[in-house]
This record gives C-alpha cells, sequence and structure tokens, in this order.
C-alpha cells in the first residue's frame, strides 16, 4: 500500500496551490439563515461551487498530477464511478491532455454521462458495464490491467486524500484559522480523512462532527468492529456518500474518532435539508452535498455561540428527483400518510369515506380494485395534510365509522412495492 508523504500539510498546501490551475478556492461563506435559525455563526464551504460541483476533482487532479510527475510517460488512466469521482477525472484529463477510460453502471442516469462526457470531451472514454458497482468496479479494473493504464480511486488513495486535503488548507486560509467545530460528510471517507488529517498535521484544534447516511453506515460499522467491515446498503438515496466499505487508509486516518462523534443522517430527513437550502437560499444540493446540514438539529444545543462550518461536499443533482425529494420529506414531516382501505362494495360508501375527510385532506393518490366475488374491495389512498397533528383525529373518524384499514407509511417493503 502507497503511504502518505512524510510532510502531509506540505503535501496537502501542495496539491491547494496547483488547484489555481484549475480553478480559485471555493468560498466560505456565512450563512445567515442556518446562522439565526440555530443561535449560531454557521459557514459554508461549498465544494458544490467547484467546476464540477464537488470536492472530487481535488483528489482525482492532485492524484494524476502526482503520477505524471513520477511518469511522464503515463497517459491513460481508468477508473469506476457513477458520479462525482468519475466527472473530476474526466475534467483532470482535458486539463493534462491525458486518456481518460471511465466505466459506469448501466443503470447510471444519462445526465451523470452526458457531463462526465463534456467535461472530458475527446480525452475520455465512457463504458457502461454491469448493473451493479461491484460488476464496473471489476470490469475496470480488468481492463485497467489489460491496457497498462493507472487506475485512480474514488477514495483510497494517499494522492486522493491530499487533494481533498486542500478542503483544509483553503478553509483555513479564508476562516483566518479554525473554526470551533467542523461538520463533514463521509462516505468512502476522503474528503473526512484529508480534511482532519491536515488539522492535525498544523495543529489546528477543532471539534470534528461526521456525518454518513443511515443506509450506507460504513464508518460506524468499521469503529464498532476495530476495522473496516461491509455493510449492506439499505438506502441508496445518498448515492455520493452510501458506500458499503470505507477505505482501509481513510479508516486510518479516522480510526481514533469516538462513536459519539458520528451521526447517522435518515435518508428522508434529508430531503427536508435539500429543500429548505432550495427553497429559503437557492442552494442546489445533492443528498451527500446536504449531510453537513442535515445533522445541525441534533448539535443544536452544542452548536450555539459557535464558529461553525460546514462542508457542503457536491451540488450535482438531478432535478427530476425533485418529487422523490418532496414525497419523502413529507413523509419525514409526517404530512403525508399511505394506507390500504377496505371499502365496502355497496352504492355509496366511498361518499361515506370521503365524508370523513378533513377541510385540509388532500387526495393525492387513489387505486380501487373492484372485485365483483367479494363483498369488500381494496383501496391504496394516500393524503396529504396541512398539519401532521391532524391524522390521529382523521384515523379515528374512519375507524369509528366502521371501515378497515393500515397505515403503511413506515412499511419501507410495501411503500417501495407500493408507492
Amino acid at each position: 500500500m502507497t503511504e502518505f508523504a512524510p510532510d502531509f500539510a506540505d503535501a496537502a498546501r501542495a496539491a491547494a496551490q496547483a488547484l489555481r490551475e484549475l480553478f480559485p478556492p471555493t468560498p466560505l461563506q456565512r450563512n445567515a439563515f442556518l446562522s439565526e435559525r440555530y443561535g449560531a455563526d454557521i459557514w459554508l464551504k461549498r465544494e458544490d461551487l467547484s467546476p464540477v460541483r464537488s470536492y472530487k476533482i481535488r483528489g482525482a487532479f492532485n492524484a494524476m498530477r502526482k503520477r505524471l510527475t513520477a511518469d511522464p510517460d503515463q497517459a491513460h488512466f481508468v477508473c469506476a464511478s457513477a458520479g462525482n469521482h468519475a466527472q473530476g477525472m474526466a475534467f483532470a484529463c482535458a486539463h493534462f491532455g491525458v486518456k481518460g477510460t471511465v466505466f459506469m453502471p448501466v443503470t447510471t442516469p444519462a445526465q451523470k454521462i452526458d457531463k462526465t462526457r463534456v467535461f472530458g470531451g475527446e480525452h475520455v472514454e465512457i463504458r457502461l458495464v454491469g448493473d451493479f458497482f461491484d460488476e464496473t468496479l471489476a470490469a475496470a479494473r480488468v481492463f485497467c490491467a489489460e491496457a497498462g493504464a493507472h487506475f485512480l480511486p474514488p477514495f483510497d488513495d494517499p494522492h486522493v486524500i491530499e487533494g481533498q486535503a486542500s478542503v483544509a488548507v483553503e478553509m483555513l486560509q479564508e476562516l483566518g484559522g479554525p473554526p470551533d467545530i467542523l461538520v463533514l460528510p463521509v462516505g468512502g471517507g476522503g474528503l473526512s480523512a484529508g480534511m482532519t488529517r491536515y488539522l492535525a498535521a498544523v495543529r489546528a484544534t477543532c471539534e470534528v462532527v461526521l456525518v454518513e447516511p443511515c443506509g450506507g453506515p460504513s464508518l460506524t460499522a468499521a469503529l464498532g468492529a476495530g476495522h473496516p467491515v461491509d455493510v449492506p446498503i439499505t438506502d441508496t438515496f445518498v448515492d455520493g456518500a452510501a458506500v458499503a466499505r470505507i477505505g482501509n487508509l481513510t479508516f486510518e486516518a479516522l480510526k481514533t474518532m469516538a462513536p459519539a462523534q458520528v451521526h447517522l443522517a435518515p435518508e428522508n430527513r434529508i430531503c427536508v435539508t435539500i429543500q429548505e437550502m432550495l427553497n429559503h437560499e437557492g442552494i442546489v444540493l445533492e443528498p451527500a452535498g446536504a449531510l453537513s446540514l442535515d445533522v445541525l438539529p441534533e448539535i443544536a444545543d452544542r452548536i450555539a455561540g459557535r464558529r461553525v462550518v460546514c462542508v457542503t461536499s457536491g451540488g450535482n443533482f438531478d432535478f427530476e428527483r425533485l418529487p422523490e425529494v418532496k414525497e419523502r420529506a413529507m413523509r419525514y414531516r409526517g404530512l403525508k400518510k399511505y394506507f390500504i382501505l377496505r371499502l365496502p362494495q355497496r352504492p355509496g360508501a366511498l361518499r361515506d369515506f370521503l365524508e370523513l375527510l378533513g377541510p385540509d385532506d388532500d387526495i393525492a393518490r387513489f387505486e380501487y380494485l373492484k372485485k365483483s366475488a367479494r363483498n369488500f374491495g381494496s383501496v391504496l389512498i394516500g393524503i396529504e395534510a396541512k398539519d401532521a397533528a391532524s391524522f390521529p383525529a382523521l384515523f379515528e373518524r374512519i375507524a369509528a365509522r366502521g371501515f378497515a384499514f393500515r397505515d403503511i407509511s413506515e412499511d419501507e417493503l410495501l411503500s417501495e412495492f407500493l408507492i
């Protein structure tokens, strides 16, 4: 395994300086909306404003720069990625004028494929292989060996980690010193490992809060086991951070973190955060990019009156996902319920049910299957309300009227199948 540079701080500063060939430091902006809400001094390190709308360009560029310095004849790079790492590598390939082959799953959204192609231009070839990322990664590694190319990992690589550490270099320069609290998202661990390692190297003391999605808690599992382990991905919504296994190198940098420093963010709550930042601030964040903001309600007592920096790690959001974001946000807030109703197959039964709805109850989904050989039919119904507190009274009225029903709003299996 390749080791880190003897002086990690110098390597990170060199990476930050080299990146100025591509773009200026990403902005560090005080956010008045969040500062007022939490009674704190909250700043956002806007990695969503990099040329590829993600911090991933940093690690890809630095690793490619280091490789080309060591071997100027290396003219072909390969990666496997369904998103931001692919775009970062494509951008770096175009900058250095080298060939890149990007392997992406067949199921990758067209928007991400198109953006990768735009960033790489004539320098990058995209190959769609496999329905799942493990298949894509295996194909990329086989091709890389056969072609004599250099494989560029997304996070578990010392030069990638050095590149991601440049975020901390810029943050300290822009802020004039460390914040009281630094909030970072965690997926494979490249960003959090790089930034925390740099802060330790320059003896910049601050409290670190890490956030990963509930559907892929790879760091939480690794801290519990004492080493990286595979975790099942139970929800892929936060696709930029739902990683089945944290990297070996990244875990080395993070293994001293106390479990209490790592928070798990529910995917439906992240949708609320995405909506709020879009509606209140006009800031477009992808799910992984919203992680550092999503945890703020959980640590509100700790951040009050203190200076906080949250890294918004990416803004590559496909607006075709907005209906899903709205749906999940409403369900998290308790403003939307789904239930299966047993409706008597008699004239007027539906009217009797509708009369039970309140003035602010809106039917958002209604599917009724009438079966002539039965006395009852099943209805899948979705209700939107203005106040979550109105649902208990509605359910009481339905039960009192004699209608049998089952609330399936929190049944993940049924919800996924029916909704």
